[in-house]
């Protein structure tokens, strides 16, 4: 009897072990431009924010601003999918108001300035299904130099008169794009 007890436990070890492994998962690596997110007010303890922008954030590595978001091509504004901007109350941007939702924000780098898209198509990977007639607004912003060098796309909020200002920098350009309060 001990020894059929003995092979029982044996087994049911064995079993459990094997049962363990097979259902171990594979986790993939950290990714390359890993996702981030950007809030305003930026304070973790301040729980009614504004805005909160979820994007990737890109590293230069040796490349060039311009090879990574060519100048005049929409861009998904970050790495992987397209980035996503949410209001959590009505702002205007630029001249159009914006109702609160969540919307993709694109950019068209240029020379001089940068074009800011808010648009209503959502889940969107990368700028290759961009679609014009989706765009609920646009604004044109001057681009600005870095105080220094940004390896990694990034970016930040910082409070206005009116609202608050979505800084974008990259490489040596930022740029300031505006949203005020309603």
């Amino acid at each position: 009897m001990k020894k059929r007890t003995f092979l029982t436990s044996i087994a049911l070890t064995l079993l459990l072990f094997l049962s363990t492994n097979t259902f171990a998962q594979d986790f993939p690596d950290l990714d390359v431009s890993p996702m981030d997110a950007a809030t305003f007010p930026g304070n973790y303890k301040v729980s009614d924010k504004l805005i909160k922008v979820v994007y990737s954030r890109p590293q230069l590595k040796g490349r060039t601003l311009s090879k990574l978001a060519p100048k005049d091509e929409v861009w998904r504004t970050g790495a992987n999918e397209a980035s996503e901007i949410t209001f959590y109350e009505p702002v205007m941007f630029g001249n159009t108001k914006i109702k609160a939702g969540t919307y993709t924000l694109f950019t068209i780098p240029g020379e001089k300035e940068w074009t800011v898209i808010l648009s209503s198509d959502l889940n969107v990977w990368g700028s290759y299904t961009y679609d014009k007639a989706n765009d609920v607004a646009r604004l044109n912003v001057p681009v600005q130099k870095a105080k220094k060098p940004i390896e990694a796309f990034s970016i930040v909020f910082d409070e206005s008169k009116t609202g608050a200002t979505m800084y974008l920098g990259w490489a040596d350009t930022v740029i300031a794009v505006p949203f005020n309060k309603m």
